[in-house]
């Protein structure tokens, strides 16, 4: 692209990233629900998490440290939120108060648990639900398949945040939505869809379908190549990092 690694990063943060389909367009006229998440950290959380050469180890390791700073950063963003005052030490203070007792954070498995893992970090004992979707590789389109699911009582009342590391073509996102809405009654307006990397392609398939859900992620790539993967992407995330390259 003829940009320093610095200035591809603030690209990102200001949601500069071009549509490859149609030029000058922005990420966020793709999606206007997109959050980038602005933290410089993941300028060297990424270099090593999508350097080929890193070790599982060290992926492991880099790639905890930024879906800590995304969980964050999707939970802030959450519907259910008021502002408040409180007392320090010295006076009042404006705040925000979330409502994190009514949220059920949702993992795509299996790559979505490692997501997943950071919110429950960040969130102790919050509710958890499973939605086992994979995608058929040996077919072109790589179309998703709903193999399982499940989801604590009262979800349909509950905000959603939805976690899978990559939104590629949008599939398993897509599915994992309709799953949430047909079938445990959720509102897609109360879903915040959490991923460490995106591309064009699937936030414009989001946007079309679900317009409603807030796509909260840390990188926005240049596009799908042919097998369906993002580039430059760092691979596939759940091998990478449950070490089952």
């Amino acid at each position: 692209s003829g940009l320093t690694f610095d200035e591809e990063n603030d690209r990102n943060r200001s949601m500069e990233k071009p549509d490859q389909d149609q030029p000058g367009r922005k990420a966020s006229d793709l999606n206007p629900n997109l959050v980038v998440a602005p933290s410089r950290a993941y300028r060297h959380l990424f270099t090593k998490m999508r350097d080929i050469n890193t070790p599982p180890s060290d992926f492991f390791h880099y790639a905890k440290r930024a879906m800590r700073l995304l969980a964050e950063e999707a939970i802030a963003e959450l519907p259910s939120q008021r502002n408040v005052e409180v007392m320090t030490p010295c006076g009042p203070a404006p705040g925000v108060e979330i409502n994190t007792a009514n949220v059920c954070a949702v993992s795509i498995i299996r790559a979505g648990d490692s997501l997943l893992e950071a919110v429950r970090e960040c969130l102790l004992g919050v509710k958890t639900g499973k939605i086992l979707i994979q995608r058929n590789e040996e077919s072109k389109e790589k179309e998703p398949k709903l193999f399982y699911s499940k989801m604590p009582p009262g979800v349909d009342k509950m905000d959603i945040l939805l976690c899978d590391p990559m939104l590629a073509t949008g599939g398993s996102a897509k599915m994992a939505i309709l799953t949430l809405v047909t079938k445990y009654n959720v509102d897609p307006a109360r879903i915040v869809f959490a991923n460490m990397i995106c591309c064009p392609e699937g936030l414009k398939e989001m946007h079309n379908v679900y317009p409603e859900v807030k796509i909260v992620t840390a990188m926005v790539d240049d596009c799908l190549n042919d097998e369906k993967f993002i580039v430059p992407g760092l691979g596939d995330y759940g091998d990478r990092f449950f070490n089952t390259t």
